[in-house]
């Protein structure tokens, strides 16, 4: 079997496969050493500039839900931006970068870190964020991978209470979810959606490649790399990356 790829075409010789829209997924955005997490400010402006440049259509991760939910799992030159964890440094260096070029994002948050851990997002930031483009996503409260959990109760605190967390002290509803380290099987997928989400993000893990299942939705890990080799980052928005990737077990 011939694999032909390019920045705009991908095909198996007999064989047309679906893109998907891609969901970009970061961390950290700071001067960390040696951390695959982390993107440089500088890459993160650049990354952004590229995105602006090319006339990129930056979308919430809510749309791309809804648009997934209604059998589209292709946007053509569309992307969504989500960010792990709630690092402080999201505040510092890539909201004001979002705000410039007017693009949503999503940011889930460890809400038992939020106002109680150095590094990581306050309330107010949260709040402040959320008044200018940047929604909310649950990931748990203490950042736990949930297919340790061995309990249904246990998961549902971890879970609904990520949501409700969020609830009491924005006012917003949290309506995507993003499983820690990208674990998940059927159980916990139950779990998120009897707790209220409309979708779930993980990493690369999962059998389907083609994000037709909205609560095991498959990210392109975004890194300082990406931008040291463009290539990575073209193919990474191509639509394409998810069918010849390296897919893991959910769990």
């Amino acid at each position: 079997m011939i694999l032909v790829i390019g920045l705009s075409a991908f095909y198996f010789v007999g064989m047309r496969p679906v893109r998907v829209t891609p969901i970009l997924m970061y961390h950290s955005v700071s001067h960390e050493e040696g951390s695959s997490l982390c993107v440089t400010p500088e890459n993160f402006v650049r990354q952004m500039k590229f995105l602006a440049d090319n006339g990129y259509s930056v979308i919430a991760m809510a749309e791309l839900a809804e648009a997934i939910s209604n059998g589209k799992q292709y946007l053509p030159h569309t992307v969504v931006i989500t960010f792990d964890d709630g690092f402080e440094d999201n505040f510092t260096y890539a909201f004001p970068v979002l705000a410039k070029h007017g693009m949503p994002a999503v940011m889930f948050l460890i809400t038992g870190y939020v106002d109680r851990k150095d590094g990581y997002l306050t309330w107010d930031q949260v709040r402040l964020m959320q008044k200018n483009g940047i929604t909310f996503g649950g990931h748990t409260r203490n950042n736990v991978y949930l297919p340790s959990i061995t309990d249904t109760a246990g998961l549902r605190d971890e879970i609904a209470g990520s949501r409700e967390d969020i609830k009491e002290n924005t006012g917003a509803v949290a309506d995507i979810f993003c499983y820690p380290t990208g674990g998940f099987n059927e159980e916990i997928k139950e779990v998120v959606k009897n707790a209220g989400y409309k979708a779930a993000c993980t990493t690369n893990r999962g059998p389907a490649r083609l994000n037709r299942d909205i609560y095991a939705l498959k990210r392109a890990k975004i890194t300082n790399s990406d931008m040291k080799k463009p290539f990575h980052f073209r193919a990474k928005l191509s639509g394409f990356y998810n069918a010849f990737r390296k897919i893991k077990k959910s769990d």
